[in-house]
């Protein structure tokens, strides 16, 4: 008899998750699987990652530990809504020998019709990541046109200051603390201040 995981998510505090609950038991007891644990998230959004998730976050910790051997949930959308994110935890699923069963969808991998409709969401969420690569190469494109900088906003630093601070005795890992930049940017700062000195008539 498989041993059965149940998730159920909903998104806000004034619905419930009692209508999937019953739902995925009634199947569960139709297909003979014995329901072993269940995970829940009330009140979050599936938009949210797998460490703003707690419930869903310990399914895929139980998952490693061989806790089940079959995920069921009332549809996709309560497992995530990217298809992308999705995948890598159904993948990640799979790795570990654990079958999923989505209700709305009628995708129970535990059937060959199954697996092969989860291999078909494979080819999806890559054509998903692709067109977001996509999009966000067009963006800095018509960023770059537009001639607006890209990157991390330049930090100004008063080179005098550090400098003098250097002079006091400060150490290097000082001044970097104390001006939030790196050991290395705050050595070259010293070096080019102390060779501009050395170079002056």
């Amino acid at each position: 008899m498989k041993r059965a995981a149940l998730y159920l998510r909903v998104s806000t505090k004034e619905q419930t998750t009692d209508n999937q609950r019953m739902e995925l038991e009634r199947v569960a007891q139709a297909k003979g699987w014995n329901i072993t644990v269940i995970y829940e998230d009330e009140g979050i959004s599936g938009a949210k990652g797998r460490d703003k998730r707690p419930g869903y976050d310990q399914l895929l910790k139980d998952a490693v530990r061989a806790k089940f051997d079959v995920v069921m949930a009332w549809d996709v959308s309560r497992l995530g809504r990217s298809l992308a994110g999705l995948v890598t935890a159904l993948d990640e699923l799979h790795a570990h020998g654990i079958d999923l069963y989505l209700h709305q969808q009628a995708i129970d991998t535990t059937t060959p019709s199954g697996k092969a409709m989860f291999q078909m969401t494979g080819v999806f969420a890559e054509f998903e990541r692709s067109m977001i690569q996509e999009r966000v190469k067009a963006g800095l494109l018509r960023a770059k046109a537009a001639g607006i900088k890209l990157g991390r906003p330049t930090k100004l630093l008063n080179t005098e200051q550090i400098i003098a601070d250097r002079k006091t005795g400060k150490t290097t890992r000082q001044i970097a603390q104390k001006y939030n930049i790196s050991i290395g940017k705050a050595h070259n700062i010293i070096k080019t201040s102390s060779d501009e000195i050395l170079r002056l008539p």
